[in-house]
C-alpha cells in the first residue's frame, strides 16, 4: 500500500511496519536486556540482546528506513557515533574526501580517531565539482558531504556528486540533518549512505540523543550493523520510543519551521546590524537552483552574520524568548555561536576562510510565532542601540 510522507512519519511502511502483539497504539517500550527461549537454537522472538536489536529500535529503524527509501536503517546512541561507525568502514591507507564546510564534531573525530587509525582525510569544497574531481585519489574510498552544510549553508549537487562517485567506485555518504527526510532523500539521488543527527529535527524536542545511517545496499547496512553490535553504541529503547514519538510530528513541524524560516530570513536581510544572511530558501542563495532540483524544501536554518563582534555578542546576552544554546530542530527556537561551540575544533585558517568568524550566528528557528521570534530578535539586536 502506497502512502504519503506524513502518513509514513506516523506508520511507517503499512506493508512491512512491525506489529505489536498486543496491538498498542504507540509502540511499547521494550526495557529489556535480554530476551528469553524455550530451547537452544531456536529464537521464537527474533530478540536475543538489546545491544544487539530490541523490539522498540527495530521499529524506529523500520520508520526511518520508510522515510529515506532505505533497504534498511541503524539507530546509534549519538549522531557521532553513527558518524564514527562509518569511518570505521575504512582500513589503514584509505583515504577519504569530506566537504570543507563540516560540523566540527567530524573535525574532530578526524584529528583526533581517523587519521591515527591510518586514514588520509581531505577536505574540499563539494559545491565545486572540478575540485572534488581533481582531490580523488587511487587510495580514495568516499566522499562524505553535507548539504546544506554547517553553518555556512552551502549546496552540493547530489546527482553529479553521485555521478562522480560511481566513476570511481566510491561511496557516497550523505549527511542529511538539516533537511531531513521531509525535504531530502539524499539515496533516491544516487547516495550510498544517508546520516543523520537523531537529535534534530527527527525527535524535534530537544529531549535525546540520537543517530541514523540509512543504507541502500543491504550488504552494507549488515557490515555496518556488525560494527554497531560489536562497539555497542545502539539506542536505548526508551530514547528509541521517544525518537518515534517525535517521528510523528516531522512533517508539520518542518513545514512550520520553513514557513517562518522565510519571513524570519527575509526580516534579518533588511536590518541594519546584519550584515550577510545565508539562508536556502533566499532565490539569491548561490545554491537556491540546486537545492529546489535535489529537494522539497529549503528547511529552517539560518546562519548570519553581524556588523561586529559587539553585535553578535550583545544579541546572545540579550535574547529572551530564543535560547542561546548548542543543538538544533527541535520545537523551541535556539541560536548559536558556531566559533566557540560548534566549530572551535576546525583549524583557524580554515575557519575563517569559510566566515566562520566572531560575528557569525547560526539560527535553528522553532515553532513560536514568528511574530514572537522577530520581536525577540529586533529587541536583541537593537538592545544599547540607537536604531
Amino acid at each position: 500500500m502506497e502512502v504519503q510522507f506524513d502518513t509514513r512519519c506516523i506508520h511507517g511502511d503499512p506493508d512491512t511496519a512491525l506489529r505489536e502483539e498486543h496491538r498498542a497504539i504507540s509502540y511499547p517500550i521494550y526495557q529489556t536486556a535480554s530476551f528469553s527461549h524455550l530451547k537452544p537454537g531456536h529464537n521464537e522472538s527474533g530478540f536475543d540482546y538489546t545491544r544487539e536489536s530490541n523490539p522498540t529500535r527495530s521499529r524506529l529503524e523500520q520508520v526511518v528506513s520508510a522515510l529515506e527509501g532505505a533497504a534498511g536503517s541503524i539507530a546509534f546512541s549519538s549522531g557521532m557515533a553513527a558518524i564514527s561507525a562509518v569511518f570505521s568502514l575504512f582500513a589503514p591507507g584509505d583515504h577519504i574526501l569530506c566537504s570543507e564546510d563540516l560540523y566540527g564534531g567530524v573535525t574532530r573525530l578526524h584529528t583526533l580517531i581517523s587519521r591515527k587509525n591510518g586514514l588520509a582525510v581531505d577536505c574540499v569544497d563539494t559545491t565545486d565539482l572540478t575540485a572534488l574531481s581533481s582531490a580523488i585519489r587511487p587510495e580514495t574510498r568516499a566522499i562524505y558531504l553535507e548539504t546544506p552544510s554547517n553553518p555556512m549553508m552551502k549546496i552540493t549537487d547530489l546527482r553529479a556528486a553521485a555521478r562522480l562517485a560511481r566513476r570511481h567506485g566510491l561511496l557516497l555518504i550523505v549527511d542529511n540533518t538539516f533537511l531531513s527526510p521531509c525535504f531530502q532523500n539524499p539515496l533516491a539521488l544516487g547516495a550510498d549512505l544517508v546520516v543523520h543527527s537523531g537529535s534534530k529535527f527527527l525527535s524535534g524536542h530537544n529531549d535525546t540523543i540520537s543517530g541514523f545511517l540509512c543504507a541502500r545496499d543491504p550488504a552494507l547496512l549488515e557490515k555496518l550493523r556488525l560494527l554497531s553490535k560489536t562497539t555497542g553504541a545502539t539506542l536505548a529503547p526508551f530514547d528509541s520510543w521517544l525518537v518515534l514519538r517525535g517521528i510523528k510530528t516531522l512533517s508539520v513541524r518542518m513545514e512550520r519551521q520553513q514557513e517562518s524560516a522565510g519571513v524570519i530570513a527575509r526580516w534579518l536581510c533588511g536590518h541594519p546590524r546584519v550584515r550577510e544572511v545565508y539562508y536556502v530558501g533566499l532565490p539569491e542563495h548561490p545554491g537556491h537552483a540546486v537545492n529546489a532540483a535535489q529537494a522539497r524544501g529549503f528547511g529552517s536554518m539560518i546562519s548570519f552574520h553581524t556588523d561586529s563582534r559587539a553585535t553578535a555578542l550583545r544579541l546572545l546576552e540579550h535574547v529572551k524568548l530564543i535560547t542561546f544554546a548548542e543543538s538544533l530542530g527541535g520545537t523551541e527556537s535556539l541560536i548559536t555561536y558556531p566559533m566557540l561551540q560548534t566549530h572551535p575544533d576546525v583549524p583557524e585558517a580554515l575557519r575563517l576562510r569559510l566566515g566562520i568568524t566572531e560575528t557569525l550566528l547560526r539560527f535553528s528557528v522553532g515553532l513560536e510565532h514568528v511574530d514572537d521570534i522577530i520581536a525577540d530578535l529586533r529587541q536583541a539586536l537593537e538592545a544599547d542601540h540607537d536604531l
